[in-house]
This record gives C-alpha cells, sequence and structure tokens, in this order.
C-alpha cells in the first residue's frame, strides 16, 4: 500500500485503494470519471464510488488543510459551498519523493461550470441570472464575514433552481473567514470579483463562446450594481414615521421574497424624533425552503420552493375552503408532486433533480396551453415534455458531453 496519510470525514469511503504514490495528473484507476468542471489552477481529478462522485484537488498540505478548515466551518453556518470530506498527505512516490496533498471534497450532483451554461441548454436571461446567483452568493459569505479574494465564475458551480441559478463556492483557498468585514473590505473583494469576471467573459468571447448580446464588462459591472442592491435590503436601516408601521411589514415582506429570514428587528428612537429607525437582523436564506420542508418534507432549493409552494397553493384552493394547509400539502405531495414525478421513465428521471423536472413540467404545460388556447393538462404536458424535452436533454448530473469537456 503506498505512504499515505488520509483524514477523511466519518460516512464517506477510506480512499486508500487509490495509486496515492503517483502524482494525481498520472492516476490510471477504473475509480476515475470525466465531469463537468471549470478552469483551476491545481490539477482536478473526479472519483467515483458506488454512484457517489468525488472531487480530488492537488496542492501544498498546509493550504488543502486550511481550506478543509475553512469550507467546514463555512457549511457548518448553512452556506452554499461544496462539502469538505477529507485530505490526503505524507504522500511519497515509487521513488521516494515527497508529493503533494490532495483536498477531497464531494461533487455538488446536477452542477455545472459556468462555461456549460454558454454550451449547453439554455437558461432563460442567462446574463441576468449568472450575475444574480454569483451576487447573491458574495453578500451570503460577506455576511458572515467570509472575505473571500478569488470570486470568480471560475470558482463557483451552478446549479438551476426554477429558471433561477443557484452559486456554490467550490475554491476557498484565498480566503478569510473574520467576526465581520469592514465596507472596505467588502468593497475590495467586489472590485476583484468585478475583475475577474470580466476577464472570463472576455476569454469566452474571443473564443466565440459568448453570445453577441453579452457585454463583458457591462454584464461584470452588473455584479457590483447588483451586489449593492441586496446588500443595502439586507442590512439598512430604514427611518418611518411612527404612525406607519405598515412600512415594517413591507420590508419584512421583501426580504421574504429575497428568500431571507429576519429573527430581530432593531428599533431606535430618539428625544423628540416621532421617527423609528429599523434594522432588521437577517439569519439566512431559505425561508420558502424552510416552509416546503415543514409542510412535505421535501428538501429542495429556494426558488424551486417558492414554484412548489405556488402549486400547493394552487391544489389547496380547488379542495373545501375548510382544508387546513398542511393537510392540503401532503395530499398534494401524495396525489400530485410524487405520482407525476414516478411517471416519467426510469432512463430519465436522473437527468435532473425531482423539483427541477417537476418545475419544467409545470413551464413546459404552460406553453403548451398558451398554443392551444386552454389548459392542455398535466397528462398530456409530461408526456410532451418526456417525448420532445426531457429525451434530448443532456444528463446533468455529473457527466459532461466531450465537446465542452475538450474547452475546459
Amino acid at each position: 500500500m503506498p505512504a499515505v496519510e488520509i483524514t477523511a470525514r466519518a460516512g464517506h469511503p477510506s480512499f486508500l485503494d487509490l495509486p496515492w504514490d503517483v502524482p494525481l495528473a498520472d492516476w490510471r484507476t477504473d475509480r476515475l470519471v470525466d465531469l463537468a468542471r471549470g478552469i483551476s489552477r491545481h490539477v482536478v481529478r473526479f472519483v467515483d464510488y458506488d454512484g457517489r462522485v468525488y472531487a480530488l484537488k492537488e496542492m501544498q498540505r498546509e493550504v488543502a488543510l486550511r481550506e478543509y478548515g475553512l469550507l467546514r466551518r463555512l457549511a457548518e453556518q448553512d452556506l452554499p459551498v461544496v462539502e469538505a470530506v477529507g485530505v490526503a498527505s505524507a504522500r511519497e512516490g515509487a521513488d521516494g519523493e515527497e508529493l503533494e496533498a490532495v483536498l477531497i471534497t464531494r461533487h455538488l450532483d446536477f452542477s455545472l461550470p459556468y462555461r456549460y451554461l454558454f454550451m449547453g441548454r439554455g437558461v432563460t436571461d442567462l446574463r441576468e441570472r449568472l450575475i444574480d446567483a454569483l451576487a447573491l452568493l458574495l453578500v451570503r459569505l460577506h455576511l458572515e464575514g467570509f472575505f473571500w479574494g478569488d470570486c470568480s465564475l471560475s470558482n463557483a458551480l451552478f446549479r438551476r433552481d426554477a429558471g433561477a441559478l443557484t452559486a456554490y463556492l467550490v475554491d476557498a483557498e484565498t480566503g478569510e473567514l473574520r467576526p465581520s468585514l469592514t465596507d472596505g473590505q467588502r468593497h475590495h473583494d467586489l472590485a476583484l470579483a468585478v475583475e475577474k469576471v470580466a476577464g472570463e467573459l472576455l476569454d469566452l468571447a474571443a473564443g466565440s463562446r459568448l453570445p453577441t448580446d453579452v457585454d463583458p464588462v457591462d454584464t461584470a459591472k452588473a455584479l457590483e450594481d447588483v451586489y449593492d442592491r441586496l446588500w443595502t435590503e439586507l442590512t439598512s436601516e430604514e427611518v418611518i414615521d411612527r404612525d406607519e408601521p405598515w412600512r415594517v411589514g413591507r420590508r419584512l415582506e421583501r426580504l421574504h421574497e429575497l428568500g431571507f429570514d429576519v429573527e430581530e428587528l432593531e428599533y431606535r428612537t430618539t428625544e423628540g424624533d416621532r421617527r423609528l429607525h429599523v434594522r432588521p437582523r437577517v439569519v439566512e436564506l431559505g425561508h420558502h425552503a424552510r416552509e416546503l420542508q415543514r409542510l412535505t418534507g421535501l428538501r429542495v432549493q429556494e426558488n424551486q420552493a417558492r414554484r412548489l409552494l405556488n402549486d400547493v397553493a394552487a391544489y389547496r384552493a380547488e379542495l373545501p375552503p375548510d382544508t387546513p394547509h398542511p393537510v392540503a400539502a401532503v395530499r398534494w405531495l401524495l396525489e400530485v408532486f410524487e405520482p407525476t414525478v414516478a411517471a416519467i421513465p426510469d432512463e430519465l428521471r436522473g437527468k435532473l433533480p425531482p423539483a427541477e423536472l417537476y418545475h419544467e413540467l409545470l413551464e413546459h404545460r404552460w406553453f403548451l396551453s398558451e398554443a392551444a388556447g386552454a389548459d392542455v393538462g398535466t397528462a398530456a404536458a409530461l408526456r410532451s415534455y418526456v417525448r420532445d424535452v426531457l429525451r434530448f436533454a443532456p444528463d446533468e448530473r455529473s457527466l459532461l458531453p466531450d465537446d465542452v469537456a475538450d474547452d475546459v
């Protein structure tokens, strides 16, 4: 057995059967798989253990251990990051030479690098969706005191989320976690992100991979605008007249619409002033996801949850008026959602997460109904969706088409 020390979290493989005495770039093992991946300064390979895929990144031991610790701490704060699984160190080659350590993370199922989004199955308003997702990720990290230092499209992965995108951090090598960030630190991190995003999009444009209606520099600058709007909405103090308490409720509604829950509201007054100074204390994203899980047990992403909750509400409207919301939600799950997903052929069902399949089906039903001038119904929409859309869609759980893999 090759010389190696592996620290791996419980519930995952030991990874002892891998060829640790060989540089990662030269590995030859049946466990290797080719997956969608972004550009990295390090050698990155993927291995499969009975359907569970892990990313292996070769780097200096101190850097690997530091990133492992950072990813775990960020995950403990419920931030969207890849799962840190372990570190393999103290590796020796066959000739006794010291080899670099390897950081092991769990591959994020159904995640895609940004380059694939411009090449694969389209996303509506991709420019806006991509920037919105990255800006939200950066805001969430900054709220928790994380200075990324290398925010870019390449260092994030994206999941489809009911017509939108959700961004996940995959590279924390340059990051620092602090109790809080100053405005100067935040804006410096944001400026770095704008510069990197512009460079990445210019690179795509040079390779004729960017749609002609997407301007690389303007798109990168939009990141700053979206970030500033989000940060202001989530953290700013609002001054209201004391006889306008309804404005507090409106602020809470806007935050809930963004998907954030509020733990506390801070009220401040000054003597002789008729106005209230109100500042929300936002806790975390996932307002709709938590509500859907409470009602149905389904664990999905935020925009998917919002869409499914709307479908639950429409289903409940057809039941007797006195039907409790939790009862309607369970009936919807058992009578609508689960049978619909189960009706998709087994060989196609794994192409997307169930919630995303259901969202796409609802979208397809809407388009068919618009064309027909009447509701075509779920059964007919499902047959059409499977036959005309899903059957030709790539499997986005992991595998990457060859023509894209060569480019990244």
